[in-house]
């Protein structure tokens, strides 16, 4: 690298690529079973929420970006927590969405709230015929695609006005890192999260708008739900001796409040960041 400050799109886009590469073949390496053929169904239901909600801030600042008679994309769309809310504003939102899991919270919120104008295309990214709309979003996608590039060059090429992306520092998946000491003997290799998204974005040439908020906390209404979570995020099964270690770790850390469960209560920075289509 020539300079640490101004990497070039090339090595930008290599280094991405190996911190997905490492954080997936560590998964694989500890893995106890086999692959889940859906990786969010045990999951998928914390994924819903209500289009109507009005605390979320970055949900807030996305509502502003919506013209009138506008379509949105909204790749990686899973159970519909921007996509519907986005629906109520657009003309029409495209929901691209891979798993079986995800398409069926979106599905059944739809149907709930009466939101007929979502298109749902059930596919990877990119889809094999080409989607296109006035705004391209991605919400907590891209931390874990290896080709980030062909990835976002797709994306800006079906955008006409805007690309938009929700990111956090770190990925969502950065809270169970601090199990892997304790149940796997090993550091995890951590994801590139919105930092790294940015300098990749600088290298690709592309000049973003950044605007800086907090998520709150991940929490659950059922107590047993984080530790669920977490035997996911570590690729362990119930009952062994690494479940019997995760049990007592997480027993020391998750407390509740107001009738809710959490791991940690610390927010995480968030951002939302835009750019224009080259």
């Amino acid at each position: 690298m020539t300079d640490v400050l101004r990497p070039g799109r090339e090595e930008a886009l290599a280094e991405w690529a190996r911190r997905v590469r490492a954080n997936r073949d560590q998964a694989e390496r500890v893995r106890q079973g086999g692959p889940a053929p859906d990786f969010y169904a045990p999951v998928s239901s914390m994924f819903k929420a209500d289009p109507h909600r009005s605390d979320e801030p970055v949900l807030d600042a996305l509502r502003t970006l919506v013209r009138q008679g506008e379509t949105w994309l909204d790749i990686g769309a899973g159970g519909g927590r921007y996509a519907l809310p986005l629906a109520l504003l657009a003309r029409e939102v495209i929901a691209v969405e891979p798993s079986d899991s995800m398409l069926g919270v979106l599905r059944d919120s739809m149907a709930e709230h009466a939101i007929d104008n979502v298109r749902v295309v059930q596919s990877t990214w990119p889809p094999q015929d080409a989607v296109a709309a006035d705004v391209a979003l991605i919400s907590h996608v891209g931390y874990d695609i290896e080709e980030i590039g062909p990835f976002l060059d797709a994306m800006d090429a079906s955008a006409r006005r805007l690309c938009a992306a929700v990111l956090v520092s770190g990925s969502p998946a950065a809270i169970a890192a601090p199990f892997w000491p304790a149940v796997h003997g090993e550091e995890r290799e951590q994801l590139p999260g919105l930092d790294e998204f940015l300098v990749l974005q600088l290298a690709r040439g592309r000049l973003c708008e950044v605007r800086l908020f907090e998520r709150g906390a991940m929490t659950y209404a059922d107590g047993e739900a984080p530790l669920s979570w977490l035997h996911q995020q570590l690729f362990i099964q119930s009952g062994g001796e690494k479940s019997q270690t995760l049990a007592a770790a997480v027993s020391r850390q998750l407390s509740s409040r107001d009738g809710r469960w959490a791991i940690s209560w610390d927010p995480v920075p968030l951002g939302l960041v835009t750019w224009r289509p080259s």
